[in-house]
């Protein structure tokens, strides 16, 4: 998106056919109080005839100009407002172009929903099932990089929540809104993300990051900010910091009407949450990654916590922020050994999206905003899907079992990128995939992350998973992964193979 001088952007409502685009442009439309219009109406106001039957009678050739020249007036002419596109008109690159000045929300919508919904209307393009679904894998790359925004669904109640962070996205900036059983929020990416601070705001961060960028913070808003600033490392994410932040609270006056603010890297997020989670049951908190980890993976979610002498993670809550707010430029003033632990949640998240995020990660691609755009993404569906861990959410912790372990037994001397790296080539070795799990470890390796690590007790390792707080009767359920995109929890693991592949990554 590219503010052209003068002209106020239109919301322009994109996506495959059956994701409801004109739906979502009507809900847009009816709470700006302006007029919703829709590209397939307006053609066929100018056909005299409906969509299908001009195609019928002039083929997609004929279609597909005049839907160009319509949309290129269309979007040239528009001056704020609101406008659905049918799902094939951004195959064009005049109207891809078009564009461009405009905000272009993508509606996401599954291929089997898509399916049923198109087919049962008729459409010209939905008569063959594996047709439609080879059309709807092309088109999703070029729906991706056109979007300024993307939306889970049509429903009236994200549109209109999501409307104001629509209506105001900065330049350079995406937004993806996140949806939860207890809360939605908007997730932007980008070097226009930083949040503009209101009222009483508690700043936590550890004492690195807030040199770097803690005024950057304060000065972007108007708000009433009191700083907590402590030690970096992951021994940091304690009860005792944690009970030093609510007494810091207390003095201050803060109340579940102001709102806790971590600035930093995954000990900064799960503390911040953790923090605003418990303090008076609970107050707002907004996320600021600045770290690989938490702009891909921990700063998405709910989850929160810290870590005791038992277990990593062990004690905390569920807890959605209210907004995150990731800016990618800062990653680069990340030392190399963090960037690189950070990789390890990239190769991770992209083994679970399987498709086009791994084909990028693959080829070696470097850590950008696209990447952590991507990453991110694939994080908010799952979590939508399974907000506390019930089932699909699980898939998450790929590699992180025999990970977390291996921090608890080097009381978390090894960074948590590292131990997840081991992780994950123990994770690919007990999934029976030899292969991946040598592209895996080549890919880890040119960030300079171990592959094995040496000098940890392997079998104290094996008998720390079993303590896993992911266990929930006598056994450890184990996440493996059978192909890039096809990745599942829950699975028994033999004694003597857990063994062996403990062993292969961690030597005494």
């Amino acid at each position: 998106m590219a503010h052209a001088p003068g002209v106020t952007p239109a919301l322009v409502f994109i996506g495959f056919m059956g994701a409801g685009k004109s739906t979502a442009a009507r809900e847009a439309a009816g709470a700006l109080g302006v007029p919703a219009h829709d590209s397939d109406r307006l053609l066929e106001e100018r056909f005299g005839t409906s969509i299908e039957r001009y195609f019928e009678r002039h083929g997609e050739a004929a279609f597909r100009a005049e839907e160009e020249r319509l949309v290129v007036e269309l979007l040239a002419g528009a001056d704020g407002g609101v406008i659905a596109l049918g799902g094939g008109a951004l195959g064009s690159a005049k109207v891809r172009d078009a564009l461009r000045p405009h905000t272009a929300v993508l509606i996401e919508v599954t291929p089997e929903t898509a399916w049923a919904r198109a087919s049962d209307r008729g459409r010209p393009l939905a008569r063959d099932r594996a047709t439609f679904l080879r059309l709807y894998a092309e088109r999703q790359a070029v729906y991706d990089d056109a979007a300024d925004a993307v939306l889970p669904d049509a429903s009236a109640a994200v549109v209109r929540a999501a409307l104001p962070a629509l209506r105001t996205l900065p330049p350079d900036t995406r937004l993806l809104w996140a949806t939860a059983a207890s809360g939605d929020y908007p997730v932007l990416v980008g070097a226009g993300a930083w949040p503009r601070l209101q009222g009483r705001a508690f700043v936590m961060s550890d004492r690195h990051v807030h040199e770097l960028y803690g005024e950057r913070l304060v000065a972007i808003g108007d708000a009433d900010v009191t700083s907590f600033v402590f030690e970096p490392g992951e021994h940091r994410k304690s009860l005792d910091t944690a009970e030093r932040a609510w007494t810091a609270l207390i003095d201050a006056g803060f109340t579940r009407a102001d709102t806790v603010v971590g600035l930093g890297g995954g000990v900064v997020g799960d503390l911040a949450g953790f923090v605003a989670g418990t303090y008076q049951r609970g107050m707002g908190v907004v996320h600021v990654p600045t770290s690989v980890v938490a702009q891909v993976d921990s700063a998405y979610g709910g989850k929160t916590g810290v870590d005791i002498p038992n277990g990593k993670n062990y004690v905390g809550v569920y807890h959605q922020p209210r907004s995150v707010h990731a800016d990618p430029e800062v990653l680069a003033s990340l030392p190399r050994d963090q960037l690189a632990s950070g990789y390890a949640e990239v190769v991770k998240t992209a083994l679970i999206a399987g498709g086009r995020l791994w084909d990028r990660v693959a080829s070696g691609a470097p850590i950008d905003g696209d990447m952590v755009l991507a990453c991110a993404r694939l994080k908010l569906s799952v979590v939508a899907a399974d907000e506390r861990d019930g089932g699909r959410r699980q898939v998450l912790n790929l590699g992180h079992t025999i990970g977390h372990a291996l921090e608890a037994h080097t009381n978390y001397a090894l960074p948590h990128g590292e131990a997840v790296g081991l992780g994950l080539l123990a994770a690919l070795r007990l999934s029976g995939r030899d292969d991946l799990r040598d592209q895996v470890r080549d890919l880890l390796a040119a960030y300079d992350l171990r592959t094995v690590y040496e000098g940890a007790d392997p079998e104290a390792v094996v008998s720390l998973t079993r303590r896993d707080k992911k266990r929930l009767s006598g056994e450890v359920p184990f996440v493996l992964c059978a192909a890039p995109g096809d990745v599942t929890p829950g699975h028994r693991v033999e004694p003597a193979a857990l063994d062996a592949a403990v062993r292969e990554v961690i030597r005494a």
